[in-house]
């Protein structure tokens, strides 16, 4: 492979990986707190409506 190849891949491609990288780190813990704060109105909206639900984290909706 020629340098100018590797160059122009690394150019192309390498920029918008690691922008996505920092920006997937950054906001991993905003991801995390807003997980937290549904799960936290999740249980109080149901607890109003008189409604049990499921805590465990591996339900899915279908």
């Amino acid at each position: 492979m020629e340098i100018n190849v590797l160059v122009n891949l690394i150019a192309n491609v390498g920029f918008p990986v690691a922008t996505s990288a920092y920006l997937l780190i950054r906001l991993e813990k905003q991801i995390v707190g807003l997980t937290s704060s549904i799960n936290k109105l999740n249980i109080i909206i149901s607890t109003k409506l008189g409604v049990v639900i499921d805590t465990n984290n591996d339900s899915k909706i279908a």
